[in-house]
């Protein structure tokens, strides 16, 4: 595999911008190489299969979501109560509406892999290791709750998430309002 991390980053934006916009059906390695303005050949080089491609697309979607540390830090000098807990909930949320295109593309991979087992074992596994970094760092902090409200969380959100970029239920609501009843309601304040 080539070595180059840089273009294996620029080809797997390349492949998320396909990926939100064209459906997993539009990605193609040919698709990637002309989204980056790269060279025919360019994405198969680096992902040699579409599950490898896939894969990487799963990798890089919680690279760029990474949380900004100038905005956690703060956060980290609270008190761990549900307060911040909320806060913290409302900052992921903030994360995956201000790039519908990474949430998008997440969707369709999450969709993909119910299809596809290599790709199912692939981006399972980037999943999982996404979920324990989570509660390590829920748990490290001392917030309330655990690793159990933590999956609780994450099933609320994605659902909330999905409904604010895909055809919802039709009834305005405020996000942020929305959010904190989630939070409020699925973590213990022990």
């Amino acid at each position: 595999m080539p070595r180059n991390p840089e273009r294996r980053t620029q080809l797997a934006d390349a492949g998320l911008a396909v990926l939100a916009e064209a459906g997993a059906r539009g990605l193609t390695h040919r698709a990637v190489d002309a989204a980056a303005g790269l060279p025919a050949g360019t994405a198969s080089n680096y992902f040699r299969t579409r599950d490898a491609l896939l894969g990487a697309l799963g990798e890089r979607i919680f690279e760029r979501l990474t949380p900004d540390p100038t905005v956690l830090e703060p956060l980290s000098q609270r008190e761990p109560t549900i307060d911040l807990v909320v806060d913290y909930v409302h900052y992921i949320v903030e994360r995956l509406l201000g790039r519908p295109e990474l949430s998008l593309a997440l969707m369709e991979l999450r969709l993909e892999a119910a299809r596809r087992p290599d790709l199912h074992e692939i981006l399972s596994r980037t999943l999982r290791q996404g979920f324990d970094a989570d509660v390590s760092f829920h748990v490290n902090a001392g917030l309330p709750g655990g690793a159990e409200e933590i999956r609780l969380l994450h099933f609320a959100i994605d659902g909330l998430v999905l409904d604010q970029l895909t055809p919802g239920t039709g009834h305005p609501y405020d996000v942020a309002a929305t959010t904190e009843r989630l939070v409020r309601r699925l973590v213990r304040a022990d």
